[in-house]
């Protein structure tokens, strides 16, 4: 039988009822200890680094989670991480770039109701997760929720309350867990290409998303230059920034990657990518220095990957390299 770590840090599927609401109050042993069959799946240990909401899940903790994954690894055949969803897509970005290459998979899952739930998703979710985590196919960091296993860097919560509340961004879903079988897509998960095993030790955390919207003042590009060095900005549909008031968003974007700051542009659309060649009003960004095209990435892989990216380097031509380097299927190039 394998050996799994499962790492719990809290979220809905530890969580209690208190006179406040829900908040986590059960330890990864007794979320454990409440699924049945497991013991015949693998041999389990537990950690417990933290035990929070995931509303409170900060980049500190994704480096938390990520040195006790790299202190285990050696000793384990996989891991499994208990999230909580809100931030979870987040996580999974976040160590998909600390931890690159290896053969093992982490695995991450949660629930939409607390373990203690009479109709809790909670037990399935972690069952399924350990049935992947014990998969010999199965490797690098990865989503498991409601039969579905997704790219770490490209799963996304899609809906609030239901038991399907994650998909898969632009990518197609790894694998579907039927019963006690996972069904790979299209054979064995790929990979860009075999990389040696890395933990990444560093993340700049002073990165921001703003999303544009109708009348959007283009002056908070500069209010915003003393705390944040990278901006993700989400444009409208294909690639679209506003050119009028005699091109102030112009004026202000260039100021800022100039200065020597990041910008990222993305869409705030959900599907399908960017593509600033398109139209006029996005070319004129398509190649100035300093700008990072998201293509199709998620918004929270670009938000994880820019602060990966800028925690390596301070170098402006460093940084696009590292961006642009395909981690765990995490961009398609046109």
């Amino acid at each position: 039988m394998k050996n799994i770590l499962v790492m719990a840090t809290g979220g809905t599927i530890a969580s209690l009822p208190h006179k406040d609401g829900l908040a986590p109050g059960l330890t990864g042993e007794e979320l454990v200890e409440r699924v049945p069959l497991i013991d015949s799946l693998c041999h389990i240990d537990v950690v417990q680094p933290m035990n929070i909401d995931s509303t409170n899940m900060r980049p500190r903790d994704w480096m938390q989670i990520a040195d006790g994954l790299a202190r285990h690894y050696d000793d384990y055949d996989g891991f499994v991480v208990l999230h909580g969803t809100d931030t979870m897509a987040y996580t999974a970005a976040a160590l998909s770039y600390l931890l690159q290459g290896g053969s093992k998979p982490i695995v991450l899952t949660g629930s939409q109701q607390p373990m203690a739930a009479p109709f809790t998703d909670a037990k399935l979710n972690l069952y399924q997760s350990l049935l992947v985590a014990t998969d010999d196919a199965a490797r690098d960091v990865c989503v498991v929720f409601g039969g579905k296993v997704i790219a770490g860097t490209r799963a996304h919560k899609q809906r609030t309350m239901s038991y399907n509340a994650f998909v898969s961004m632009n990518f197609p879903t790894l694998a579907y867990v039927r019963g006690d079988r996972v069904l790979w897509s299209g054979g064995r998960p790929p990979r860009e290409k075999d990389l040696p095993w890395h933990r990444f030790r560093a993340m700049n955390d002073r990165v921001i998303v703003l999303r544009l919207t109708p009348e959007f003042r283009p002056q908070i590009f500069s209010l915003l230059k003393d705390d944040y060095d990278a901006i993700i900005l989400e444009t409208f549909g294909i690639g679209g920034i506003p050119d009028y008031d005699g091109n102030a968003f112009r004026r202000a974007i260039f100021d800022w990657v100039d200065s020597g700051r990041t910008l990222v542009l993305t869409t705030q659309v959900p599907e399908e990518g960017l593509d600033l060649g398109v139209y006029e009003v996005g070319r004129a960004y398509s190649n100035h220095p300093g700008i990072l095209k998201g293509a199709d990435m998620s918004t929270e892989a670009l938000v994880a990957k820019t602060m990966w990216a800028l925690g390596q380097s301070k170098d402006p031509n460093r940084v696009r390299e590292l961006f642009l380097r395909p981690v765990n299927h995490d961009r398609s190039e046109p």
